[in-house]
Formats: C-alpha cells, sequence, structure tokens
C-alpha cells in the first residue's frame, strides 16, 4: 500500500517513512502543503499523513482540498498542538484521525493499521507468545493465567516485543517504536523499562521470557 506523508521538518518526515517503509508500505514525502496537495489529488495513495502546520499551504487547507476531491481517502494530521480546538476542527473538517506530537512509531502504526483495514477484516485483538497474553481491548496482560499489571509505557513495550517473537531488536528500533523520534539516544530509559518487565512477568512460574542480546538489542522468545 502507498502512503504519502506531508511533513516539513526532514527528521520526522525521515523517522515515518522509514519506520513505514519497515513495515511494508511503499512511502512518498512531501515538504509542503502545496507539493503535498498536488500529490494527494493526482497520486494514487491508500493514506495521508498530513502535518497542520505547513509552509506555502497549512495542512487544514490541504484537507479541504483532499476532503472535496477524494472524500474516502483517509488523512491522519500530525501536530504538535495539543489544543483541543485544533483537534475538533480537523475532525469536523473531514480529519479520519490525529496523533499528537512527539508520537512513537509503534502508535503511529497502530493508527495507520486501523485506517487501512479493509470492512471485512479485523485486526487481531489479542497477542499471545508462549504462554504470555496480551489483550488489546482491556489492557489486560496475562502468564500462565496469571494477571501482571504494568503500565501504559510497559505495555507498549511488551506488545512490540510480541509483535517480532524470537526476534533480536536493537535499542534503536525499540527506542524508535515505543518512545518515539524525540528520544536521547543516550538514555538507559529502555534498559530501566526491559527491567521492569522482567521482574513483573518473573511473579508467575517460569523462566523471564526477554533475552539481552549483547551489543545486539533485547529477543522475546517464545516458549510453549
Amino acid at each position: 500500500m502507498r502512503i504519502l506523508v506531508v511533513e516539513d521538518e526532514e527528521a520526522i518526515a525521515d523517522f515515518i517513512a522509514s519506520g513505514l517503509r519497515s513495515s511494508g508500505y511503499s512511502v512518498t514525502c512531501a515538504s509542503d502543503g502545496r507539493a503535498g496537495e498536488l500529490e494527494a489529488l493526482t497520486g494514487d495513495y491508500a493514506l495521508v499523513l498530513l502535518d497542520v502546520l505547513l509552509p506555502s499551504t497549512n495542512g487544514l487547507e490541504v484537507l479541504d482540498a483532499i476532503r472535496l476531491r477524494k472524500p474516502d481517502l483517509p488523512v491522519i494530521l500530525l501536530t504538535a498542538l495539543g489544543e483541543t480546538g485544533q483537534k475538533v476542527e480537523g475532525l469536523d473538517r473531514g480529519a479520519t484521525d490525529y496523533v499528537v506530537k512527539p508520537f512513537s512509531m509503534e502508535e503511529l502504526l497502530a493508527r495507520v493499521r486501523a485506517h487501512l483495514r479493509r470492512p471485512d477484516q479485523r485486526e487481531a485483538a489479542t497477542l499471545e507468545v508462549g504462554d504470555i497474553r496480551l489483550d488489546f481491548r482491556t489492557r489486560r496482560v496475562e502468564r500462565s493465567g496469571h494477571e501482571v499489571l504494568l503500565t501504559a509505557r510497559e505495555f507498549e513495550l511488551l506488545s512490540y516485543l510480541m509483535r517480532h517473537p524470537n526476534q533480536v531488536l536493537s535499542r534503536s528500533q525499540i527506542l524508535n517504536a515505543v518512545w518515539g523520534y524525540d528520544y536521547d539516544p543516550g538514555t538507559n530509559v529502555l534498559e530501566v523499562y526491559v527491567g521492569y518487565l522482567r521482574k513483573k512477568l518473573a511473579t508467575v512460574d517460569g523462566p523471564v521470557p526477554i533475552e539481552t542480546m549483547r551489543s545486539a538489542g533485547y529477543r522475546l522468545i517464545a516458549r510453549d
């Protein structure tokens, strides 16, 4: 599927494009409103990620043009403006959804997946890896049938690891996906949260399933 990213901040555009391509999407980027509007109206895209504050033409005006010509094209607004009024105006003018900066790649990908699903498709509401079960609807995590209470960030970290069982994930991959593009690469926040998860998942029987791969990253082992 082809996705159009209209974002004038190069670092953010590169972050989004890299994450989308790693998930199998084809990505085109536009760095200002006029170019983004032309690309959206003439190209064959499944979804548009549209920044609100853009040079030449702002994102809401681009949204108006898209809605006039392509009323069914999903458009997710990207905005650093947290005010309720901005969100409501975007939704009233036809935005499908919005994501407030800073955001994690995992959050953005979840929004993209949700709006690209066909009516006859349903994304799995649960993940199961070995004896760990995660339910997105209830935000409940169980191991061997015992509930494990997690914070929101711990839940997001575990869900990302569970989407890639037995795969070695680098620190930068995890930080990008769970903490977003504005993370400090020198931070030890990942190590701290992996420690939290290990402690909580070890409260029931069985070895801790998260392995540290020296100089490589972390891996969640799918044990039967």
